[in-house]
């Protein structure tokens, strides 16, 4: 998997490409607790995520439960529908900040 980095005003930005799942899953679990220790609010762009597994719902939670114990945030952006209807099912859009 390869994750883009950039940063803006905002906080540091990732961008995954590719599916997240049990193999992709630590991948982006390790950068996304990188990014948390050089800034407190992250936004995930999931423009190049068509699919995410449990495995990449975990992931999504650690990151929810690092931003709150900082007092920042996590945010998705850019989230495909089928990436949706998963977060939706599994009641984690209720959860996450999704723009």
């Amino acid at each position: 998997m390869n994750i883009g980095k950039s940063t803006s005003p905002q906080g540091i930005i990732l961008s995954p490409e590719g599916r997240i799942d049990t193999l992709s899953a630590p991948e982006l679990q390790r950068a996304l607790l990188q990014a948390f220790q050089a800034d407190k609010n992250v936004t995930l762009n999931f423009e190049k995520v068509p699919y995410i597994s449990s495995a990449g719902l975990r992931v999504l939670l650690i990151g929810q439960k690092t931003a709150a114990s900082k007092g920042g945030s996590m945010t998705l952006q850019n989230v495909s529908q089928m990436v949706m209807s998963v977060l939706d099912m599994s009641g984690f859009s209720s959860i996450l900040n999704i723009v």
